[in-house]
């Protein structure tokens, strides 16, 4: 039988009275070895497991994949959330496609992750972590424009003044990286996009580049609040002369993926990609 481990975000609306249908629908498949709450405490080495269930919302399924990225399993997100962008399932979707999730040869989706290093102006290690999404250099309050040099796979790079850099993974494409005016960028496609924010220039427009090159960014002037941002939810302060190295991952994350919709259906759908106007002669 598939060892399954249930990991819930019980403060989300609808997920403590979801939980025992869960339950049933994943013990008609497989067998729970273990329930977790949805938080950052490690999982004992003991536990194994085949499939990690996660009823929350699109952050939750985030924050619970760098938790477990080490395990390399694949993950089914069940959404509780408000766009359900990377939990691609309901409960109905879940119960439907059950015997694939937990079968011997589910869909399961491999998707990239940025390995993000600080290190201070003196070379000592600050803060090593993992980012789904994005890796963002945020300039913080007082909230004057900072400056950063970039490096890109060791050659020469632009400098930056304005609100701070977004380096963001393909699946983060459509995250932080699109609201500052970044490309979509197919999550089968191994890349690195990195996307300006705010840069106090005419000419500084968004890149995609190969997954196997490495981003040196130099904190040239920072404000009291700048950080290096990782989903929008580990934050690592960022002083002057502070050094942040960012790369693909050696590990891959694995999601399983539904059948019954492809990206552009959720592009289109969820994301309202392409969207027209109201014309009158369509009822809208």
């Amino acid at each position: 039988m598939t060892d399954v481990l249930l990991v819930a975000d019980r403060t989300r609306q609808g997920v403590p009275e979801a939980l025992e249908e869960v339950r049933r629908i994943v013990s008609a498949h497989g067998r729970i070895v273990e329930e977790l709450d949805a938080d950052q405490r490690p999982v004992p080495l003991r536990t194994v497991f085949d499939r990690v269930v996660v009823l929350g919302g699109d952050g939750t399924l985030i924050a619970q994949c760098r938790r477990l990225l080490d395990r390399s399993v694949p993950m089914v997100g069940v959404n509780f959330g408000r766009l359900g962008f990377l939990a691609e399932f309901d409960l109905a979707g879940l119960k439907r496609h059950a015997a694939m999730i937990f079968g011997e040869d589910p869909i399961v989706r491999p998707r990239m992750v940025l390995d993000a290093i600080v290190r201070n102006a003196r070379g000592d290690l600050v803060h090593e972590g993992l980012a789904i999404n994005e890796a963002a250099i945020t300039a913080g309050a007082p909230f004057r424009m900072i400056e950063l040099k970039l490096t890109l796979g060791g050659g020469p790079g632009p400098d930056l003044v304005g609100d701070g850099v977004i380096v963001s993974t393909p699946i983060g494409s459509t995250a932080y990286n699109v609201s500052a005016g970044g490309p979509i960028v197919h999550p089968d496609l191994e890349a690195i996009i990195v996307t300006p924010n705010c840069a106090h220039s005419l000419a500084f427009r968004p890149i995609v580049a190969p997954s196997h090159l490495e981003i040196l960014i130099d904190t040239v002037r920072a404000n009291e609040g700048t950080s290096l941002v990782l989903d929008g939810q580990a934050i690592v302060p960022l002083a002057k002369g502070d050094r942040v190295l960012v790369g693909r991952h050696h590990i891959t994350a694995k999601f399983i993926g539904n059948p019954d919709h492809s990206y552009w259906d959720t592009l289109v759908e969820k994301m309202r990609w392409a969207a027209p106007p109201s014309y009158r002669d369509r009822g809208a």
